[in-house]
């Protein structure tokens, strides 16, 4: 009569997005199979199957692994795209890079040693050591 609800998998989440608002700081890692958008500061790992967005305002100083990032604000760390790297003109990323395509803006500041190996097959894209 009452059917239980049915656990989702990972691939009904994709699309769907989280938010991290601006004024928001977290300390620690975050990891989701689903897009991201920040706004806020992450002091810490990030880890996405999916998108990850960062707001003018956002900073993450940490490493980042995901497969499509849009980037308009800060990223220190070690950063792995497996797909699309877009940095738009108010982005600052410093590091190291290994992406898969890359596209920058004019006024983008991109002090990094930077990898770009074309689309990464997914078992080829590292994981964060815990």
């Amino acid at each position: 009569m009452f059917d239980k609800p049915k656990k989702k998998i990972y691939t009904d989440l994709l699309g769907k997005t989280n938010r991290i608002v601006e004024g928001t700081t977290i300390n620690g890692s975050i990891e989701t199979v689903a897009d991201f958008r920040l706004d806020g500061i992450l002091l810490g790992n990030f880890t996405s199957q999916g998108r990850l967005v960062l707001g003018p305002s956002a900073v993450i100083k940490g490493d980042v692994i995901c497969e499509n990032a849009d980037v308009e604000g800060r990223i220190e760390g070690v950063m792995t795209v497996s797909k699309a790297l877009i940095l738009k003109s108010s982005a600052m990323v410093s590091g190291e890079v290994k992406v898969g395509q890359l596209s920058v803006e004019p006024g983008a500041v991109f002090k990094v040693s930077c990898e770009m190996t074309g689309i990464l097959p997914v078992e080829e894209v590292p994981k964060l050591k815990k």
